[in-house]
């Protein structure tokens, strides 16, 4: 269902394994660090996480989404570590029997996750400084959701 990993997020795979044949519609999320941020050129991020209450939370979340939008599947994974420019931080699928209740699961997993799992997000900077960052758009999405 969800899971905390210092290795590279496989998509693909991912997407393979929520593969059933109920299903008729698949909606993913994938977030990349990028090389910019609220004015500042990044280089890369760190991730750190408290991982046990982040899974007991991060399963809430999915267990929610599916009754909230009836799915059949879904899952997320979320990097920890160090990432570089590109990488996928932050993966979620879904798989339903109709696309709609696909997306609305989709968006409010991920939505969820940056607002209530204790993951943070370390920014290293191209002048040399470096900051956590602290996603206050992400805290006001999911209350909007709500």
């Amino acid at each position: 269902m969800i899971s905390i990993s210092s290795t590279t997020i496989n998509p693909d795979q991912l997407r393979d394994a929520l593969v059933d044949p109920r299903a008729g519609a698949y909606c993913s999320f994938e977030g990349w660090v990028r090389n910019r941020n609220e004015g500042h050129d990044v280089l890369s991020l760190e991730y750190e996480a408290y991982e046990p209450l982040a899974i007991t939370e991060g399963k809430k979340v999915i267990a929610e989404a599916l009754q909230k939008f009836p799915g059949l599947h879904a899952q997320c994974v979320h990097r920890v570590g160090k990432l570089e420019i590109g990488e996928c931080a932050v993966w979620v699928g879904v798989t339903s029997a109709h696309r709609d209740e696909a997306f609305q699961a989709c968006r409010y997993i991920i939505d969820e996750v940056k607002h209530r799992l204790p993951i943070w997000k370390k920014e290293y900077y191209v002048n040399g400084d470096s900051g956590w960052v602290n996603c206050e758009r992400c805290q006001s999405h999911a209350q909007s959701a709500d």
